[in-house]
């Protein structure tokens, strides 16, 4: 034992000791290259006065980044996200003028601008030559994760010794994108999870060869068809509390209230989620030692960072800050997150202006601040919450819920089926690649269990393609003056909540007001390509025939637009109607014998439009856009190229990739239906990691062979007697719910993990 720690103590040393002579390398070529940062003196130093100048000055360097770095970033979490990426640099220039001002030997200079420039380029290096000289050494790999952890001031307990669930939510990524990216080798995690990939100690980056054996699949994949608010907000307040009941849309106004309820906006996200804890009885998923990373939504975890429902509380402990200082305090990350965002930025602007040279279409509008609000997406929120759950893992937690919502904004504006939006998939599929080796570092194992809240349907707007918004169109049918010229209607992409929320900014909605106004004219609001059209006069639900006797054209204008697929309206004759083009009238309950308009929407699709039908909040007209099934296309009432949530195409086909140790989420030949049956789903999963093994029966073999146990289902265990857990090597086939083991993976993965990560 204490062989082993002198060894380990030494290696430490060593690979100090490596650092500092690449930083005071470094130091000397950049005091070479730029003619503003000089280590001797105006008379000239020696050789070796200058090279014990660039040692001290790095020397003095590295220790204030270990020692002050991270208290100034605690202070600084008073401070804006976006605006302390942007300080990282001034903040890592001021550390090294302060380590020049220190250094005893010579008298080194460097211009501010210049000190920025050197601090950054110093602190990229030593963070890269760290890293390359601890991948052979597990326990230098589990320090630098921990490095990435969250910093808590309390010692944590020691965690149970059952598995753990660590769920990941690709923001907008559909079952079809899913399988596509796998089948182009755009991400090769999960393909190798699917048993399509080969073994990660071959490699983790390529797509199986012909002539290589695929690697034992691990996970399942199902898919799973959404409400028919096929949105982040519905969805994930299903998953994380049980019910997404009289959630229809994204947005929608409530009569009763007076109010726009919208999803990512924070007071609305506190609101819905009391509602849902107060329906079911329950905190949520997560209530019971969980994290929520990301979300919109908190589940009831105990841990919150960059949660917009806990962002918009106040008082002490509230804030849910602590993802930001666990990532930013390491200077190297900040350093290097804040270089990515740059150049995010700069290759979004890029890819717009080749867009609109080449006049591609679908495209909406790139300008503004959407560059910016596409780098922190893709990013500063994924790199944070990456961060937070790698703490998580190493922390022990029972489970974790994050959200990377990177690929649903780039989608949003460059479409689902683009060139941008699969660079993105690949990235995300490192990410994965990072939690899957984290959790083999984890005190307990983890079932990494990976999911989408929705999809998106590609197709051009509707005002694009009628020169209209939905709003004119609602207004020229109720004999209303029509502007001359459409105005857009803004995107409701749940990027711009995080960064309005990370700035500490209310969420605006542009022209919709908070509290509209009690008048005869309608408020129109947009989720995607489903419509709301509510009356704020008339303080109940208006039926068919109110409507029709307050606006005669207005419902056949609705209904025999082409951009229009149907209406939905209650009726005082028949409970509720679906209306379509050619004087189209079902009521809801021959829908299943008749579906009219809704055939073209596929199975389904009546059930979803009656349960919305029941909710106390429904729009006096919901309004879903036309859908050409032949390519899946939609038309968006928002500035959106790929859109969700309404019916139609894609966005209605989420995926569920689960781990075969999990039991099937439901019976063969069964679809999975609605966020609230994910919800119970998870619920039975983590009962199932809870429970503690049991022994099996002793059995003949000829009665083991006839009755295997099926993958993933309580009780089921390895050869040995031990249970495995998914994101272990360990994986269970198939055919025989039995379990192999994989080859150790060597230490040339770890430098390839680690490269992908930095």
């Amino acid at each position: 034992m204490g062989r082993g720690r002198w060894r380990r103590v030494a290696s430490q040393v060593g690979r100090s000791v490596a650092v500092w002579a690449v930083s005071t390398v470094t130091m000397l070529v950049l005091a070479g290259i730029l003619p503003d940062f000089q280590l001797q003196s105006p008379d000239g130093d020696s050789a070796t006065t200058i090279a014990v100048t660039a040692a001290l000055g790095a020397g003095a360097f590295g220790v204030l980044s270990a020692v002050v770095w991270p208290l100034l970033v605690r202070l600084l979490l008073l401070v804006p996200a976006l605006v302390l990426g942007l300080l990282v640099f001034f903040l890592n220039g001021s550390l090294l003028l302060l380590a020049l001002r220190l250094n005893p030997s010579g008298r080194p200079e460097a211009a501010p601008e210049t000190a920025v420039i050197v601090a950054a380029v110093m602190s990229a290096v030593a963070s890269a030559t760290g890293a390359a000289l601890a991948v052979r050494d597990d326990d230098a790999y589990r320090s630098r994760l921990h490095r990435l952890a969250l910093r808590r001031g309390r010692s944590l307990p020691p965690c149970s010794t059952t598995p753990g669930t660590a769920v990941v939510q690709l923001d907008g990524v559909g079952h079809d994108v899913l399988r596509d990216a796998v089948d182009q080798g755009l991400m090769p995690t999960v393909a190798r999870w699917l048993g399509t990939g080969p073994d990660r100690a071959a490699s983790p980056d390529r797509a199986a060869s012909p002539g290589r054996a695929a690697a034992p699949p691990t996970h399942r994949l199902t898919p799973w068809r959404t409400d028919w608010s096929s949105q982040t907000g519905a969805s994930q307040l299903g998953i994380l509390h049980g019910t997404n009941h009289d959630v229809p849309a994204f947005r929608w106004y409530e009569k009763d209230t007076g109010e726009v309820m919208v999803c990512n906006r924070p007071t609305s996200a506190v609101e819905l989620q009391r509602r849902a804890v107060a329906r079911t009885g329950h905190g949520g998923l997560l209530a019971d030692d969980g994290a929520s990373r990301g979300n919109l939504f908190s589940g009831g975890a105990g841990e919150s960072a960059l949660v917009l429902s806990v962002s918009a509380r106040r008082g002490p402990g509230t804030r849910s800050r602590a993802g930001y200082f666990a990532y930013f305090s390491d200077p190297a990350n900040a350093v290097r997150t804040a270089l990515s965002f740059i150049a995010e930025t700069g290759r979004e602007i890029g890819q717009s202006l080749r867009a609109r040279l080449r006049k591609q279409r679908p495209r909406v509008s790139r300008g503004g601040l959407y560059p910016l609000i596409r780098a922190f997406a893709t990013v500063v929120e994924r790199d944070v919450v990456v961060a937070a759950v790698v703490g998580d893992l190493l922390a022990g937690r029972s489970v974790v819920y994050a959200d990377l919502v990177a690929y649903d904004e780039v989608a949003h504006h460059s479409g689902p089926h683009s060139r941008d939006a699969a660079k993105v998939l690949r990235r995300l599929d490192r990410a994965l690649a990072l939690i899957e080796k984290v959790a083999e570092h984890a005190p307990r194992p983890y079932r990494i269990v990976v999911l989408s809240d929705h999809g998106q349907s590609p197709g051009e707007t509707f005002r694009a393609r009628y020169g209209l918004t939905l709003g004119d169109l609602v207004r020229a049918g109720c004999g209303l003056p029509v502007p001359r010229r459409a105005r857009r209607t803004r995107s409701g992409a749940e990027a711009r909540a995080a960064v309005r929320a990370a700035l500490r900014r209310p969420v605006e909605e542009g022209a919709e007001h908070h509290r509209p106004a009690r008048r005869p004219e309608p408020v129109v609001l947009a989720s995607g390509n489903l419509g709301l059209v509510s009356f704020p006069d008339v303080p109940h639900r208006m039926s068919e025939e109110e409507i029709a006797a307050r606006h005669p054209a207005l419902l056949p204008t609705l209904a025999n637009h082409p951009g229009i697929g149907f209406l939905l309206v209650r009726s005082e004759e028949h409970g509720g109607v679906v209306l379509g083009a050619r004087g189209a009238r079902i009521p809801l309950a021959d829908l299943d014998a008749d579906p009219g308009p809704l055939a073209v929407f596929g199975p389904g699709a009546a059930d979803a439009v009656r349960r919305t039908h029941s909710f106390p909040h429904t729009a006096d007209i919901m309004v879903n856009s036309s859908h050409d099934p032949a390519d899946g296309e939609v038309l968006a009432f928002e500035e959106q190229i790929g859109s969700h949530g309404g019916l139609g195409g894609a966005q209605s086909r989420p995926f569920l990739l689960s781990p075969l140790l999990c039991s099937p989420p439901v019976p063969e030949d069964t679809e999975l239906v609605g966020a609230e049956e994910i919800h119970r789903v998870l619920r039975r999963w983590l009962t199932e990691a809870a429970a503690p093994p049991r022994v099996p029966a002793q059995a003949a073999p000829e009665t083991e062979a006839e009755t295997p146990r099926a993958a993933g289902t309580p009780g089921a265990e390895a050869p040995g007697g031990e249970t495995p857990a998914a994101g272990t090597p360990q994986a269970a086939t198939p055919a025989t719910g039995t379990s192999e083991t994989d080859a150790k993976t060597d230490t040339e993965t770890d430098a390839e993990t680690e490269e992908r990560a930095a």
